[in-house]
């Protein structure tokens, strides 16, 4: 795109979460010179969302405000400002605050935490996906309250942690019989599920709420937990009610269908982040992935198509970590497809992996207190290098040192 072509095209951008926020700076960084307004529905200053349910939970930190000079940058900010459809024909959107035009225009609304039915209203029941949800559990783990976590996801795992740290009994309640079911296979989880009670939390698996009422959880088998305060954990969906009527496709979970420059099925219309699906070659599927990797790669892609120095497809390999139960835990790749499980080292103990493969190559890794097994296992899921399997489930062996 031509500079003068590029200082009258109007970018802008919906959702000021990490995606958002990346996505205008991309833009800056890779030469974009024409307008950009960020438009976020909160009213804080953009900030990244993992230190919430770490460091601001804990009160180690007030907030965890983006180190980025929008007004050096020649960003527009517009917060606390509601977006509440979009008429793709006429490139408006609608907000609060009437109709706003561009050129181009960045869907980034992240996702919204699934409540649980029937809690709408009762005093003492949380959820945790922003700064003031942070901040009003604070008070909750400073007075040691009983706490009752409802999903034992990673969110879930997180939350426990801290509130173990603060001193709090903690009771997580899920609904299957392990931790983590549907993100990891049973046999990973297993041990996972052993890490609750020993640091001090009670995990009730087979676990389903019956009611929330003001000081108890009481389950579906009559059970009755005391319960200051009620954190629920069970999922997020992409934050795209917005854009009912508009005509853009969704997948059924709700996330915009981007394509593999991250385009949606609307002209000028791109989808980043946590509201987005895109598909994987690597992978061979569609993958919607809600982890702040892939709200931090996705924009630089879509900065690089808008000024036209298309970078090639997106086609990440998905990375996260957590922080839980005193053990770093980070993962990498897409292990769906994988055809073998390898165990690096004994899941008794304090640190270990599991590889996956297919047909002899890496898919996935997830590491436990293995930094160094992570960083080389997520280059060897990058190339598509084959390893050895007897090597690869060698503990002492570096995997860089496994290839075939």
């Amino acid at each position: 795109m031509s500079e003068q072509k590029q200082a009258e095209q109007r970018v802008v951008i919906v959702g000021a979460g990490m995606a958002g926020v990346q996505t205008a700076v991309a833009l800056r960084e890779q030469g974009f010179t024409g307008p950009v307004t960020l438009i976020g529905a909160e009213p804080h200053q953009p900030y990244d969302r993992p230190p919430l349910s770490k460091a601001i939970l804990l009160g180690k930190a007030e907030d965890s405000a983006f180190e980025v000079d929008f007004e050096d940058l020649g960003i527009e900010l517009r917060l606390g400002l509601d977006v509440t459809g979009l008429r793709a024909a006429d490139h408006e959107i609608d907000t609060e605050a009437g109709p706003v035009g561009y050129d181009t225009l960045v869907v980034a609304t992240g996702a919204h935490p699934i409540a649980l039915p029937g809690t709408e209203g009762v005093p003492g029941v949380h959820l945790l996906r922003t700064l003031d949800d942070a901040v009003r559990l604070g008070p909750v783990l400073e007075r040691r309250h009983a706490v009752v976590v409802v999903g034992a996801g990673w969110i879930g795992a997180e939350f426990a942690t801290a509130a173990r740290a603060a001193g709090c009994a903690v009771t997580v309640v899920e609904a299957a019989g392990l931790p983590l079911t549907g993100a990891l296979p049973d046999e990973v989880a297993t041990p996972m599920a052993e890490w609750y009670a020993a640091d001090g939390a009670e995990l009730l698996t087979h676990a389903r709420v019956e009611t929330v009422e003001p000081g108890r959880v009481v389950l579906a088998d009559g059970r009755s937990l005391p319960a200051d305060a009620v954190v629920v954990g069970i999922g997020a969906r992409p934050a795209t009610g917005w854009l009912a009527g508009s005509g853009i496709a969704l997948d059924p979970s709700g996330a915009v269908t981007a394509d593999d420059r991250l385009r949606t099925s609307l002209p000028d219309v791109y989808a980043v982040g946590d509201c987005a699906s895109f598909p994987s070659a690597r992978y061979g599927e569609r993958l919607l992935v809600h982890h702040w990797d892939n709200a931090l790669q996705g924009p630089r892609t879509v900065a690089a198509t808008l000024t036209g120095a298309d970078s090639g497809p997106y086609d990440p390999v998905p990375y996260f970590w957590s922080e839980q139960f005193g053990r770093f835990v980070q993962y990498a790749g897409h292990h769906a497809a994988a055809d073998e499980l390898l165990w690096r080292g004994d899941p008794a103990d304090e640190t270990w992996s599991v590889l996956w493969l297919r047909a002899g190559v890496p898919v996935a890794l997830l590491a436990v207190g293995r930094p160094r097994d992570l960083a080389q296992g997520r280059k060897l899921i990058e190339s598509a290098t084959p390893v050895d399997p007897a090597r690869a489930a060698d503990p002492s062996v570096p995997l860089k040192a496994a290839v075939r």
